[in-house]
């Protein structure tokens, strides 16, 4: 019998559990209250900030009410008609909808969201309050562009949060569960939200996937491999061949440290490290630490020297090959790209190509996740980073949920707290659970000098390690892999570096977004990805030229890096060179858990 369909309890015991739990709840909010003021009120999202948005919003609103009283008016007149049409519908008489979700709205997947009459007006109803409170936004002309993307921001998660799938009342699943359950999916899901809220000391750390059911190195992050060398910031990990023979330059994999590189390595069948091994490369992958406040001064020269710098050191004595491909994902492609400017400046060409993963190098538009960084939101940071020595992987995490509040937050909610049941396995969402800390100097610098002021894009406009950067020094072939949905590094503003490197230069375009756009295997044959043999100078033209090829890009990656091979040589084992092994990958630096 499955915990759904368990006999209901005695109401007597389950008024005890209820209690129980209630009291529990109450002592861990409380703890975590008395440990906000520990860290001065500092949060992600400030309510300050949040606040002086809608008031600026609300002032200038307000300088042209006729403009509102005629929305209003379109709002009265739309809920009259869907009134009339449900009321035409409860006679019989088949009506089309005023509002349907989006295709991909998960929220009202459920039959009865459109079968039942009354389930589906209270969905059109929302849908037409949703789309009338953000259409505000859009209404108002005169304020700046900072404001507008913060309000229109907090309106969508406002409007989210209200939906009627997150309320029992209307639900139409959940009704049916509590109904069949006599509400035990309610006392579950109390004790899950108990247990959500222990496990975040006293927080709502939302369980996304059963965590139990992973080990790494072993049904996650197991590809074979050894560290080799570790230092202050990373461990470097070269993997086990799987082919007799290898391309002659080796592959290095720059992942961010926003997050951990198994994201490149989850289960064998969409691990791209397996996969890049299985093409013949000798792999090597920087393992970030996961800092604490004993790092706290390291900054991004730091992360350089010790990150691809120090790689290439370690591949040479590794392998011999004084030269090697690699690849930056995320940050770690904009480290990548600080690093081929610095490396240029000395004249120094062991790189032989880069290939970019959903990486920024202009951050003039860097999509929703500016809505978080402006002078004040990263003087607030700073001031607490200042006080901590890092910045806590919880806040990185709330950034990056809400990005994406619907699937990471409210679906949930609603399969945890109201159904009551538990999550299900899900590798990538363990991984999106694993969160990582970031260095109080390192993070401080790249918000305000990448972010803020755009400084990367500016000739000389950052200084790493005593060298001026300057991007249009690179003359390395590139290959640019971007997203088309990315909402953390917005394809057309990735185009930009298109504009900037000197040598040969390949953008490559897939479907989805910043993970499942990378993530996507070929024997899976999801999506598609576009490419175009000319780089013309936006990113309208370059679209507008594009063919369309189903499945992966992986294999169109695999022939161009392969040109840049320099030919074959017998597979390199782990240990052959004068690096012997430190221990088994994936090592000992990912298996750090923030515990903040």
């Amino acid at each position: 019998m499955t915990q759904e369909q368990a006999a209901p309890q005695d109401p007597v015991e389950r008024a005890g559990r209820i209690l129980w739990l209630m009291e529990r709840a109450q002592r861990l909010m409380a703890n975590a209250a008395l440990r906000g003021d520990a860290d001065n009120g500092f949060q992600i999202p400030d309510p300050r900030i949040v606040g002086a948005a809608f008031a600026d919003f609300a002032g200038k609103a307000a300088a042209n009410p006729g403009r509102f009283v005629t929305a209003q008016l379109e709002l009265w007149r739309d809920h009259f008609d869907l009134w009339s049409r449900f009321a035409r519908r409860a006679e019989g008489e088949a009506i089309e909808p005023m509002a349907v979700p989006a295709r991909d709205d998960r929220r009202f997947a459920d039959a009865a969201w459109s079968e039942h009459p009354m389930f589906d007006y209270v969905k059109q109803a929302y849908l037409l309050n949703a789309r009338w409170l953000q259409s505000t936004v859009q209404q108002v002309d005169e304020i700046d562009d900072d404001t507008r993307r913060k309000v229109e921001f907090y309106m969508r998660q406002f409007v989210d949060a209200c939906a009627p799938s997150n309320f029992v009342a209307t639900n139409p699943k959940v009704l049916r569960e509590t109904f069949d359950s006599s509400g035990e999916n309610l006392v579950r899901g109390l004790e899950h939200l108990v247990a959500d809220l222990e496990r975040g000391n006293g927080r709502l750390d939302i369980a996304m996937t059963d965590a139990t059911a992973f080990r790494l190195g072993d049904n996650i992050a197991a590809t074979p491999g050894k560290v080799i060398v570790q230092n202050d910031l990373m461990q470097l990990i070269q993997y086990a061949p799987s082919t007799d023979a290898v391309h002659r330059r080796p592959l290095l994999i720059v992942p961010p440290w926003i997050n951990k590189f198994y994201i490149l390595d989850l289960k064998p069948q969409n691990s791209f490290i397996k996969w890049a091994v299985d093409q013949g490369h000798t792999l090597f992958v920087i393992s970030w630490v996961n800092p604490d406040e004993r790092l706290a001064r390291k900054a991004f020269d730091d992360y350089m020297l010790e990150g691809p710098l120090a790689a290439l050191d370690a591949i040479e004595q590794a392998t011999g090959e004084r030269e090697a491909n690699v690849i930056g994902y995320c940050i770690g492609g904009t480290l990548l790209a600080c690093t081929l400017a610095w490396m240029a400046r000395r004249n120094d060409r062991r790189f032989a190509s880069a290939t970019f993963f959903t990486a920024l190098t202009d951050f003039a538009e860097a999509g929703e996740i500016k809505v978080f960084i402006d002078d004040a939101q990263v003087s607030l940071l700073e001031a607490h980073v200042a006080k901590k020595g890092y910045l806590e992987g919880r806040h990185m995490a709330t950034v990056f949920n809400l990005l994406r509040d619907n699937d990471l937050i409210w679906s949930f909610v609603v399969n945890n707290y109201l159904l009551g049941r538990e999550p299900l396995p899900f590798d990538l969402l363990y991984w999106n659970a694993d969160a990582t800390r970031m260095p109080a100097a390192m993070h401080s610098y790249y918000l305000r000098h990448m972010y803020l002021e755009n400084r990367l894009v500016q000739p000389g406009g950052l200084t790493l390690a005593g060298e001026p950067l300057d991007l249009r020094t690179i003359d390395l072939p590139i290959y640019q892999l971007s997203a088309e949905s990315d909402h953390i590094a917005p394809w057309k503003s990735t185009y930009a570096l298109s504009r900037l490197v000197r040598g040969p230069y390949r953008f490559v375009l897939s479907g989805s977004g910043h993970i499942a756009g990378v993530i996507n295997p070929p024997v899976a044959n999801k999506y598609y990805y576009l490419t175009n043999a000319k780089n013309p100078a936006s990113p309208d033209g370059w679209i507008a030229g594009a063919t369309r090829h189903a499945g992966s890009w992986w294999t169109d990656w695999a022939a161009w890096v392969a040109r840049h091979g320099g030919g074959q040589v017998p597979a390199r084992t782990p240990g052959d060179g004068a690096l012997a092994p430190i221990e088994d990958a994936p090592g000992s630096y990912v298996a750090v858990r923030a515990q903040d």
